[in-house]
């Protein structure tokens, strides 16, 4: 019944792939435990321009993956102890990912990814069932009514523009 989310879904505008993962599983297989929780929070960081993403100057070691090709895992550190966890959207050499924020009652990027047990082994991951971390349909319809867009947290180094983009995509459950 529940399917892995095609390349084809991430190779498309990054804003648009971030209200779509609203209520899809993310789904981490470790060994014989498979943990599936369906998003419920996430940020777009959309290409050069956006001054909030770490593309914006360009590529470096760190952020190579995100000029790579749609549906590929970025995962980064932050203060030395929460791993990041985004997938990677769009065209090859567009930079553009988004952060998974939270999902089902795990909230908070760091928590998400401790819960997952994701680290630096998944950077540059492509997201399919053989790799043991993806995307797949829940089955789960997320109405336009239900999803609120807000500004990223914690972006205010990017300027008044890009830090008040709503970027921020959140499914308020009923």
């Amino acid at each position: 019944m529940h399917h892995v989310l095609p390349q084809a879904f991430f190779d498309r505008p990054t804003v648009e792939v971030a209200r779509d993962l609203l209520g899809k599983n993310l789904v981490r297989v470790v060994g014989r435990e498979r943990i599936a929780l369906p998003i419920t929070e996430v940020e777009a960081y959309d290409g050069f321009k956006d001054k909030a993403s770490h593309a914006h100057k360009g590529a470096t070691a760190r952020n190579v993956v995100m000029f790579g090709e749609a549906g590929y895992w970025y995962v980064y550190l932050v203060y030395g102890m929460h791993w990041m966890l985004n997938i990677v959207t769009g065209p090859r050499d567009y930079p553009a990912a988004i952060l998974m924020r939270s999902a089902g009652g795990v909230i908070g990027p760091g928590r998400l990814t401790k819960h997952f047990l994701i680290d630096k082994t998944n950077n540059g991951v492509k997201s399919v069932l053989t790799e043991g971390l993806f995307i797949e349909e829940s089955g789960i319809m997320v109405s336009p009514r239900e999803i609120v867009k807000t500004p990223r947290i914690g972006v205010a180094y990017a300027g008044p523009v890009w830090s008040q983009k709503p970027y921020r995509f959140v499914w308020k459950r009923r």
